[in-house]
């Protein structure tokens, strides 16, 4: 890891830890007991209504290291129940424009230092739509799977240029004891190379592949990214593109080459109306 990248994981690293002396595991352990049974996120973007149909994992998303704040009201957080979610950042409101535009799940950034998400923000997508939600942040820590489940997120995301092997199978499996699916993405062939064998582990109903076409290096990001790497990927139904994701063309094209699924997020959260900016990625009315 090197750059922004390895500047968020050591950051994470004492999170994680200021985290665990917050909060026993005792405690967490009784939360997770008590939260309703994870949505299956698995099943959610699967699952296609015709051989045509794309499945977006729309995100929600204030922040990130490269763009800054996305909107400028977004710097503001919009209080909780607002009633049009226009003053300011609303993550409710955009889940359910999102949901209202074909959505089939959301993906919700979590990191405070760098994106200005929050975890609380995963019970208040929850409560506004019914489709299953995505924690995305930088999980490094098993402690992260059980503060997931117990937020009431369906499925986390695992960078693999983050973890070790060891690392990724231990989190893979308590991921699925955890009922809570994984999507596990790689942003090079390399990484690709090294998590090929253990594609599907523990159980293929819970484990989503995605191809970030992020380059981690220059930040640069080309859709092509992902078309150059699926000769490598056995399963395409578990395949998932992210990043740079713009246009109905885009999204046409990515699903002419057998890509089914989609994390979607800058480019609908740069719009005035994300939902509007969803159902028109998808070429709808």
């Amino acid at each position: 890891m090197t750059g922004v990248l390895k500047e968020i994981i050591d950051h994470k690293r004492q999170e994680v830890a200021d985290a665990r002396g917050r909060t026993s595991f005792a405690e967490l352990e009784a939360l997770v007991a008590q939260a309703e049974a994870p949505r299956n996120f698995f099943a959610a973007v699967t699952h296609h209504e015709d051989p045509f149909h794309i499945s977006v994992i729309a995100e929600v998303k204030r922040k990130s290291p490269s763009a800054g704040w996305i909107r400028p009201e977004y710097e503001k957080l919009a209080p909780r129940g607002g009633r049009h979610g226009t003053d300011g950042f609303d993550p409710a409101h955009i889940a359910r424009r999102y949901f209202e535009n074909g959505a089939q799940a959301i993906s919700c950034l979590t990191d405070q230092r760098f994106f200005a998400g929050e975890l609380g923000f995963i019970e208040r997508i929850k409560e506004a739509v019914p489709i299953p939600v995505l924690r995305k942040d930088f999980i490094i820590d098993p402690w992260q799977l059980w503060e997931s489940r117990a937020a009431g997120a369906d499925a986390v995301l695992l960078i693999a240029e983050c973890l070790t092997i060891a690392e990724m199978l231990d989190m893979l499996i308590l991921a699925q004891r955890l009922g809570l699916t994984t999507l596990l993405e790689v942003h090079s062939v390399d990484s690709l190379l090294r998590v090929r064998p253990h594609v599907g582990f523990p159980h293929p109903s819970y484990f989503l592949l995605g191809i970030n076409n992020r380059d981690l290096a220059s930040q640069t990001v080309d859709i092509n990214h992902t078309l150059r790497l699926l000769d490598m990927v056995e399963d395409r139904s578990i395949l998932v593109s992210e990043s740079g994701i713009k246009t109905n063309k885009d999204a046409t094209w990515l699903r002419h080459h057998g890509v089914k699924v989609l994390l979607v997020g800058e480019h609908l959260m740069r719009q005035d109306d994300p939902g509007r900016a969803l159902a028109e990625l998808l070429g709808r009315p």
